[in-house]
């Protein structure tokens, strides 16, 4: 085995140095990670993304697309055959129908590639030819994303972490309960430990509902073909020995299973071949829910930052060797639920919480930026006459019934301060303001040619993460 491993290495090695040396005369590849945490729109963003890479007519913030650099798109098969493929044509039909729907949200790992010929400048355009960009989207769960810090934490560690979350947030108290009448000293019994494990899932999907952000882990929440199995069944628990044949023993055993067996591949296998990433937050659900749900989102930031941080153990430090993350972007959705006199506010909020993330992870090496976004536009902007005065409302068609409604969220303020404030001090609900989230669906669309799905930056997103490669 072990002259196996050396031979790996030495062929690992040799690859790296001739995709190294190949790569100033081969087509680039762009490896695009879309991740996001709950109810933040991966899927609807990558489609819209995509559509309006191929019909540029709304994509005057990319350069590329401005300037008529980029001569073409198009779709080609995807270079892993062993991931599912991004279902774009399907996606995009449900929201460009007659009556157009949401799609469902992302469950599992899936990629698509998209090649653009693009026509070089500076210098050298007028001897060279066209040439082919292709751009790797990787779609992931934000919850597996969130699973790189158990990677540095024992189980009595996360045990503790998870159980003072648990007291403030939906069903913890159910969870609490039925800990309270577990011995994690006793002999290990299979009934038990399933079902405190179901509990304390039951507990991770109602924090989740209530806009929660870390509720990790993330299998718990989506476990696909893992449901049921050993490496999912398993709970935090306080004050365990550790002996043999105890339930605290076994749950410790399958916390680092866990670990080993589902979150190291992942990232060994998909993560690690990331050039650029975008994590899609869903920052006005959080303000809605209070500041329990903000400053859980600031921390869950913290840790996604800390994911892409090298070195940060020896695991990471082999996946990473050679190979860094160059450009992060969080990207703060549903921006068209806000009249944009307020799309600076929610852009300084973001900016805010990226850049508490980047002090508490210590991290360095990428660039990272924040914006305020829509991937797929659903309201339209009016000025009502209210008893105050003038205001600035938007209009769509509500998700639950389908009738047309004006809708105003409150005011953000104009200082990030007094909303992180309050969350980092623990405030329970806001004082002063009641934040209010509107569900609309996706309006009729009527694409002129070569105009794709109306957005909002979505141009300025996909200049900050590709358009220096092109």
């Amino acid at each position: 085995m072990v002259i196996a491993a050396l031979a790996d290495q030495i062929t690992r090695g040799a690859d790296a140095v001739a995709n190294t040396l190949s790569a100033p005369f081969s087509e680039p590849v762009i490896r695009l990670g879309v991740t996001g945490l709950s109810r933040a729109g991966k899927t609807v963003f990558i489609t819209a993304l995509v559509a309006n890479l191929m019909n540029r007519g709304r994509m005057p913030q990319l350069v590329a697309a401005a300037s008529g650099a980029i001569q073409t798109a198009y779709l080609q098969p995807q270079p892993d055959d062993t991931l599912p493929r991004f279902n774009y044509e399907s996606y995009l039909g449900q929201l460009t129908s007659p009556e157009p729907s949401w799609p469902d949200g992302t469950r599992q790992i899936s990629e698509l590639r998209l090649s653009l010929r693009v026509q070089p400048t500076g210098l050298l355009s007028g001897l060279t030819g066209p040439r082919t960009v292709h751009i790797d989207i990787v779609d992931y769960p934000g919850e597996w994303l969130l699973d790189l810090g158990l990677l540095d934490q024992t189980y009595d560690a996360w045990s503790a972490a998870a159980i003072e979350r648990s007291g403030d947030r939906p069903e913890g108290d159910v969870f609490l309960a039925s800990l309270a009448d577990v011995d994690p000293n006793g002999p290990l019994d299979e009934a038990t430990a399933k079902a405190l494990s179901t509990t304390f899932t039951n507990h991770l999907h109602a924090a989740r509902e209530a806009g929660f952000s870390d509720c990790t882990p993330g299998r718990f929440l989506l476990p696909g073909d893992l449901a049921g199995s050993p490496v999912l069944t398993f709970a935090p628990l306080a004050g365990a020995s550790g002996q043999r044949g105890t339930l605290g023993r076994e749950f410790a055993r399958r916390y680092e299973s866990y670990k080993r067996n589902v979150v190291k591949p992942f990232f060994r296998d998909h993560f690690s071949k990331i050039d650029r990433q975008v994590v899609l937050v869903d920052v006005l659900g959080a303000i809605h829910a209070g500041p329990p749900a903000v400053d859980d989102l600031r921390n869950a930031m913290a840790a996604i930052l800390g994911a892409f941080r090298p070195g940060r153990n020896a695991f990471l430090s082999r996946i990473f060797k050679g190979r860094r993350v160059e450009k992060i972007l969080f990207a703060a959705t549903k921006a068209d639920h806000l009249h944009h006199s307020q799309h600076g506010q929610l852009t300084a909020i973001t900016e805010a919480l990226l850049r508490d993330a980047k002090d508490r992870a210590d991290f360095a090496g990428a660039t990272t930026a924040a914006m305020s976004i829509a991937s797929l536009r659903t309201t339209v902007e009016e000025t009502v006459e209210h008893r105050d005065g003038p205001l600035n409302v938007v209009r769509g068609r509500l998700l639950d019934n389908g009738k047309q409604a004006a809708f105003y969220p409150g005011k953000l303020p104009s200082d990030p301060a007094h909303l992180l404030g309050p969350a980092r001090a623990g405030a329970a609900a806001w004082l002063d303001d009641d934040y209010a989230v509107m569900r609309f669906a996706p309006a009729p669309l009527n694409l002129k040619p070569g105009d794709g799905p109306p957005h909002i930056r979505l141009d300025k997103v996909a200049q900050f993460l590709i358009g220096d490669r092109l």
